[in-house]
């Protein structure tokens, strides 16, 4: 395969015990990972001697008794991140934070306290939470329906940059022997009424050395593709297969596009759990005995999970996929109908529709060059600008940084070195300039003319 120009963007998922019901059991698995800062602070070092472009923090604000082991007991993200940007220097920071249960003001000074923090690093991954019972961890009696998620979630993203440009980045002279500390002309009220919000501003910090933080943004449902097209510097990106990746990458960069965005400037960034190995046998052999740990019941559960945690444990096993038309397909929609597309495209039992979902079958698995090989074709063949690699396997991570990585460099994919030490740089993107500097601007502009 050829060499390419583009550069690969690799992220790590750092999910402690992992985002599956099994992985703390594995031989070497630090079983409370979840809860240790100097696992992640540990793991977070090994990512940057690698050169990876950031580390992603998941969350939810909902579990049950049955939820993922990670899920049920884990560190707050932005907490966790601040931790970690001040024991790295070159990787990005991402965390997951919803818009569905939280105020624009608060999120702004969050985030923009950890980009000033970590020197230009930091960023949000915008989601809109799938799971119902989240709304009444936050004073709800009912989760918002999935299009006004979507609708209020835009609107929640425009507030947040708006008060990000609060102050434009010479406002501060500090002159001591003038005492001038600030210019007030180039501090902002935003005064934002909206459908859904109202915010004054503005917001008491200053932007960092890149502006503003990077947007990511996950969702498949076509509210999902349209907000991420819309806001996302990147998205995390779930494909079934290689064809399934080039039409998510095809479709959200023309959606991008179609909104007069560049859409070199949006990254569609997969998760992926490699399985490396001396040979392809062995990778399969690893493979087949993770499946043989999988628990049937605690599949049903997280087959339910994008269900808004239907018990498809009442159902019988052998007989066709339940009819749950009933349900509203409120919570993770885009997922929800997936699933539902394929057990009627495919005709699955309930039980197969369990391990099918359930097995996660990793698309990149073999030898070091295979996972290296299958990695560039789905890069140079349209259907990845990187990938997010799942770091619950201690042993896998290790292998990737050792063998795969070292690949991937050899054939000018991926960086032998940082080029920046802000996330947009290391990611290729420029730095927003300042809404209000650049307005002054214009005017200047038609006034010389």
């Amino acid at each position: 395969m050829s060499n390419t120009k583009r550069q690969l963007k690799l992220g790590v998922i750092l999910s402690g015990v992992g985002n599956d019901q099994s992985g703390w059991r594995e031989p070497g698995a630090q079983t409370n990972a979840s809860i240790d800062i100097n696992w992640f602070i540990a793991n977070a070092r090994k990512a940057e001697a690698a050169k990876f472009d950031h580390v992603f923090i998941v969350d939810s604000p909902y579990i049950t008794p049955d939820t993922t082991p990670h899920f049920l007991n884990r560190l707050e993200p932005l907490t966790l991140l601040s931790a970690l940007a001040v024991s790295t220097t070159h990787i990005g920071l991402v965390g997951t934070l919803t818009a569905s249960y939280w105020e624009p003001y608060n999120v702004a000074r969050q985030f923009a306290s950890l980009d000033n923090i970590s020197n230009g690093r930091a960023g949000w991954n915008v989601v809109t939470t799938g799971l119902e019972g989240a709304a009444q961890n936050y004073g709800r009696e009912a989760h918002f329906d999935h299009a006004v998620r979507y609708a209020r979630a835009r609107e929640f993203v425009e507030v947040v940059q708006g008060l990000w440009d609060s102050y434009e980045d010479d406002a501060f002279p500090r002159d001591k022997e003038t005492g001038v500390f600030l210019d007030k002309a180039k501090q902002h009220k935003l005064n934002h009424k909206g459908e859904f919000f109202s915010v004054a501003g503005p917001l008491a910090l200053s932007r960092s050395r890149q502006g503003q933080p990077v947007i990511f943004q996950a969702g498949d449902s076509n509210e999902g593709r349209n907000l991420g097209a819309a806001i996302a510097d990147a998205t995390f990106a779930s494909a079934e297969n290689f064809e399934t990746g080039q039409a998510y990458y095809k479709d959200l960069k023309s959606r991008a596009a179609a909104l007069g965005r560049n859409p070199d400037h949006i990254s569609v960034v997969p998760g992926f759990n490699p399985i490396i190995a001396d040979t392809v046998e062995e990778a399969q052999a690893i493979e087949k005995a993770r499946e043989g740990k999988l628990d049937l019941d605690k599949l049903l559960v997280q087959l339910g999970r994008p269900f808004n945690y239907h018990d498809f444990r009442q159902y019988a096993l052998d007989e066709p996929f339940p009819d749950i038309s009933n349900l509203t397909l409120n919570s993770y929609k885009g997922r929800a109908e997936r699933i539902l597309r394929i057990v009627r495209d495919e005709k699955l039992t309930l039980r197969e529709a369990a391990w099918r979902f359930g097995t996660q079958r990793s698309k990149f698995s073999g030898t070091a060059e295979t996972v290296a090989d299958e990695i560039e074709r789905w890069f140079v063949g349209g259907a990845a600008d990187g990938f997010n690699l799942q770091s619950s396997r201690a042993d896998q991570f290790d292998l990737f940084i050792e063998r795969v990585v070292p690949i991937l460099q050899q054939r000018g994919l991926f960086r032998t070195e940082y080029t920046s030490d802000t996330l947009r740089g290391n990611l290729g993107l420029p730095i927003p300039e300042n809404r209000y500097t650049r307005a002054r601007g214009e005017v200047a502009a038609v006034a010389a003319e």
